[in-house]
């Protein structure tokens, strides 16, 4: 089964945003904010981690899917 153009762009735009989102969040450096009093904190570092494993899961799922359209395309 031949996967459409469209979603092939879809899913490489995609991967590419997440991709510069993950190195933004990687950047952060959330737990030097935890040497900081809570008062300082300019975000929450817990919440910071946690968009960073979201993210990384993102770009996982985002990868599979590319992936399978290959093997899709291959098969046929």
């Amino acid at each position: 089964m031949s996967t459409p153009d469209g979603e092939k762009e879809f899913l490489r735009e995609l991967h590419v945003e997440v991709e510069a989102e993950l190195t933004i969040a990687e950047a952060s450096h959330p737990e030097e904010e935890l040497r900081e009093p809570i008062t300082e904190w300019l975000f929450d570092p817990t919440e910071a981690e946690r968009e960073e494993i979201g993210l990384r899961g993102l770009r996982d799922a985002v990868e599979v899917l590319e992936e399978g359209f290959l093997h899709d395309d291959d098969a046929t």
